[in-house]
């Protein structure tokens, strides 16, 4: 065995520039999909497992819903702030480093917050399980792309998306299963060995960065202190418009909520300016150039906007409108994200034989059929009604998911593939701001109790998506860089 110190081994793979490879053979790639899979399933499912858990650790550490709610936003605001300035971390000193941190961070947050004794130390310990997320998800797309071959890089994002629309609706069910046996601390308990797992697993099977890294790219605290404001205020703005996780604004906080929104907008409007000026943008303006990459994203933005108007509303048209239990209303519902499992491996074996801005064009045709669908129900529908058109728009968006993220992946230079990466995360959580600030606005006009809300919001939703379907298939005649 040789004798050189693992760490400097590393140091030193990372520092040169590798001699190009075309992904990992096998059985080095299943590994390091494993990890990347692991790694992916924590970070998602910690964004909605504790969402069960709320009341119970408002009564045990004595505070009121509005704070308790803190410990869903802590974690979800530093994953969002922190999405970009780490991806680009990672085309500068290597993926592979920016993800087994990630993991370590989450992995030692998560021991803090099973053992928080208090909601703010519990909330802080969340905002460090952010953290880590974010190093996780900021880089596993651009990790995948390294370790499939370009022949096979759809598999390998198929996986991906799986991967994130298993987890994203796993949570509530896996904290039931939890929180029937143990108490609310084992939510977070469990990261630990899993963490452990995964980074012992990640430093033997993670990949190297191949390329060097872009000249002028550097880390500007200043660019990493506007991107944080920017998506904070955003994000507290449409929170505070009390949207965001399905409820409605009371209007005692509705002038504040825009005015924090506003402020989000102006200084984002600042933080661009400035990025125009940057030889490698931390905000990715230059692949934003790429035209492919640019209906890619938009694509993706138009995509999500639609799926959370929808997700929102149909809860209250379920159960306000058509008289549903909460029980029958989440079955209904989950009849969305089994599609999207379904579609996502047969979405996988068609990239490369078809265009991707045609399985998407389609998908997304597929998915505001549905919504448009879901809007006209009859007055008294059936459950079946109901599920087949709920399955349509999963398949849709299946379809649409795996193609559109491989071209994001894939369509930048490998010295970009981190921020390009981390755009998949911010598109993403964009499109559902959107989503949730137009929802605002619908409601604020049509009752979400009456049905003339949930309906108009499934209409935009629908339009939304035929928005995403054109810009998906404006990719067709767009000729894919060579890099």
């Amino acid at each position: 065995m040789s004798s050189v110190h693992p760490g400097a081994a590393i140091a030193s793979a990372e520092e040169n520039t590798l001699k190009p490879i075309d992904g990992l053979a096998s059985p080095a790639r299943g590994w390091a999909m494993l990890v990347i899979i692991l790694g992916l399933i924590v970070a998602v499912l910690d964004g909605t497992i504790v969402n069960l858990a709320l009341p119970g650790i408002a009564r045990e550490l004595q505070a009121s819903p509005s704070q308790a709610i803190w410990v869903v936003n802590a974690y979800q605001i530093a994953t969002l702030v922190m999405l970009l300035p780490l991806a680009s971390l990672g085309d500068l000193v290597g993926y592979r480093r920016v993800y087994l941190v990630g993991m370590a961070v989450f992995a030692l947050s998560s021991l803090a917050a099973t053992f928080a004794n208090s909601l703010g130390t519990l909330i802080a310990a969340r905002a460090f399980q952010g953290l880590g997320a974010a190093g996780i998800m900021s880089v596993n797309a651009a990790l995948v792309r390294l370790t499939y071959p370009s022949s096979q890089l759809g598999k390998g994002m198929a996986i991906n998306s799986l991967v994130v629309a298993t987890s994203s609706v796993a949570g509530p069910s896996v904290a039931a299963a939890i929180l029937s046996v143990a108490s609310w601390p084992w939510l977070f308990a469990i990261n630990v060995p899993l963490g452990i797992v995964t980074f012992a697993l990640g430093m033997k099977a993670l990949p190297f960065n191949r390329v060097a890294p872009a000249a002028g790219l550097r880390f500007s605290p200043v660019d990493v202190t506007l991107n944080v404001l920017m998506f904070s205020l955003v994000f507290l703005g449409v929170d505070r418009l009390g949207v965001r996780e399905g409820g409605v604004d009371s209007g005692g906080s509705h002038w504040s909520a825009w005015a924090i929104l506003l402020a989000g907008l102006a200084v984002g409007f600042v933080y661009l300016r400035r990025q125009r000026t940057q030889a490698v943008p931390l905000f990715p303006i230059d692949l934003l150039r790429i035209p492919v990459f640019a209906l890619s994203m938009g694509t993706s933005v138009a995509a999500f906007c639609a799926q959370m108007l929808a997700y929102i509303a149909l809860p209250f048209l379920l159960l306000d409108v058509y008289g549903r239990s909460h029980i029958e209303a989440g079955l209904l519902i989950t009849a969305w994200p089994l599609a999207i499992v379904v579609m996502a491996p047969i979405a996988g074996k068609l990239i490369g034989k078809y265009p991707d801005g045609l399985l998407g064009g389609i998908g997304l045709g597929l998915l505001a059929t549905g919504l448009a669908l879901l809007a006209a129900l009859p007055a008294h529908p059936g459950n079946a009604d109901i599920a087949w058109r709920m399955a349509l728009c999963g398949l849709g968006f299946g379809l649409f998911q795996s193609p559109n993220n491989h071209t994001i992946v894939s369509s930048p230079p490998a010295h970009r593939s981190g921020a390009a990466s981390g755009m998949l995360g911010t598109a993403r959580l964009t499109g559902q701001t959107l989503g949730a600030v137009v929802l605002a606005g619908v409601f604020s006009v049509w009752s979400p109790h009456g049905g003339h809300g949930p309906v108009v919001a499934l209409v935009l939703a629908a339009c939304c998506a035929a928005v995403a379907a054109v810009f998906s298939s404006l990719r067709l005649k767009t000729t894919n860089p060579q890099h």
